[in-house]
Parts: C-alpha cells; sequence; structure tokens
C-alpha cells in the first residue's frame, strides 16, 4: 500500500478470492463473465483486506475513452461509461479495473483530491489521464502524487507494426520492441511522459508485467480471465 498524508492507494492480485477458473480466484470485474455472487464477494474480500466500506467503492463501466468525471458517492449497478473519476469525500474509494491496461491512481494529499484512471492504449492515446488532471484541478488540486500499478510491459506487449507507429505519432515515449525484436508499445513510458508534461514531479510505480507475472490477470496471455484494481481513497 502507498501512503501519502491520508492518501492511501493500493493495488490487488489474483489470489485469495472465490472465483472458480478461469476467473480464480479474486477477480473484481463484474463483466468478463464471472458469477455475479462470487465477484460481490470478492470486492467485499478485497475491500474488507484493505479496511475500506465495500459500500462506497466507486467501480466504472470502463470504455477505453478519455472521459473523467468528478464523484460523490457510487454509481450502483448502473455506471456511466467513463474511464476516469476524482472524488473530495473521505472514505469513498475510487477503483480501475485493469487485466494489461494501466490502473493509474493519483492524489493531492494537502488540497484532499484523488482520482483513478483506466489507461489501456485507446485511452492513454486519447489522453485520459491528462483529462483526469484537468478534472483534478477543477475540484483545487495542484500538487499532485501518482502512481502507476501493474500492466503489459514495453517489452510483452507486442503489436502491429501499424499500430505502434500510430502510438508513437501521437505520443512518441510509447516507442518499444518485444525482447524477439517485435514491435511493442511501452504504455507505462507513454503514461510517463503525460504525467510529467502535465507538472506531476512524484511519480511511483507498482512495476509488475501483468503478461510475465502470473498471480496476476492478463487478458494478452489468457482471454478470458478476471480483472485486478487499483484503489484510491482518502482516510475519513
Amino acid at each position: 500500500m502507498f501512503r501519502f498524508g491520508k492518501v492511501r492507494m493500493a493495488f490487488t492480485d489474483r489470489c485469495g478470492g472465490v472465483s472458480e477458473p478461469p476467473w480464480e480466484s479474486l477477480n473484481l470485474g463484474g463483466a468478463v463473465g464471472d458469477d455475479p455472487e462470487s465477484v460481490a464477494e470478492n470486492r467485499a474480500i478485497a475491500a474488507g483486506d484493505l479496511g475500506i466500506d465495500p459500500d462506497r467503492v466507486v467501480y466504472m463501466r470502463q470504455v477505453h475513452s478519455a472521459v473523467a468525471r468528478y464523484v460523490t458517492e457510487p454509481f450502483g449497478d448502473d455506471a456511466p461509461e467513463l474511464d476516469a473519476v476524482c472524488t473530495d469525500v473521505p472514505g469513498l474509494a475510487l477503483a480501475v479495473l485493469a487485466a494489461d491496461c494501466a490502473p493509474v491512481l493519483l492524489a493531492d494529499p494537502d488540497a484532499g483530491v484523488v482520482g483513478a484512471a483506466h489507461s489501456g492504449r485507446v485511452g492513454t492515446l486519447a489522453g485520459v489521464v491528462p483529462a483526469l488532471i484537468k478534472e483534478m484541478a477543477a475540484r483545487g488540486a495542484s500538487d499532485l502524487v501518482a502512481v502507476v500499478g501493474p500492466m503489459a510491459c514495453g517489452r510483452c506487449y507486442a503489436v502491429p507494426e501499424e499500430m505502434r507507429a500510430a502510438a508513437v505519432a501521437t505520443l512518441p515515449e510509447t516507442y518499444s520492441t518485444t525482447r524477439a525484436g517485435r514491435p511493442a508499445l511501452d504504455l507505462r513510458a507513454g503514461i510517463v511522459a503525460q504525467l510529467r508534461q502535465a507538472g506531476v514531479r512524484e511519480i511511483h510505480h507498482d512495476d509488475r508485467c501483468t503478461i510475465e507475472d502470473p498471480d496476476l490477470y492478463s487478458y494478452r496471455r489468457e482471454g478470458l480471465t478476471g480483472r485486478q484494481a487499483g484503489y484510491v481513497w482518502l482516510e475519513p
């Protein structure tokens, strides 16, 4: 867990839940085919382990967009389509689900504003993290700290040459190659570049690669699989 004043940030893995294969076991994703009761129990387990109220967690309907929104309560069963949220409400946890995409957590501890973004290839290139920073700034955030969570690393995230060229044209820092010399994308490097361009000076990482680490869910490795989560919240 990462601690910055009253801000807490944490990332889950796939261990310690109740879901059956192929989602075993701590799947937190509600739209991947898993039993809804298992997902609800897993979310309660994860929240309990972190010391947060499972009824006070905001989950999004993530669609690889650059839409960011300020929230004051959970969406419930009808979450809107968006990929970033922020809040200044103590005790309200923000969750971002991922299984190769980047969970990006942000906070201004002094201003008491926290945010979470789902930043995959499409969302990164569309600017979801800058959009979240802009939304947080509208709530008084100015001196941000960021933590970029587990994701597919630049040595594993192989893509067609045309896709790499298109990404690099928008965000040059994403250029990478695999260990075998194939075209690849380094989304972590691209996200860090966006954070620095936005003035974020303090950037931390949980730099585990989802494709390489069997304790993490990876869509690219497994296809049908679950989702881990990044959580950020203000202590009451």
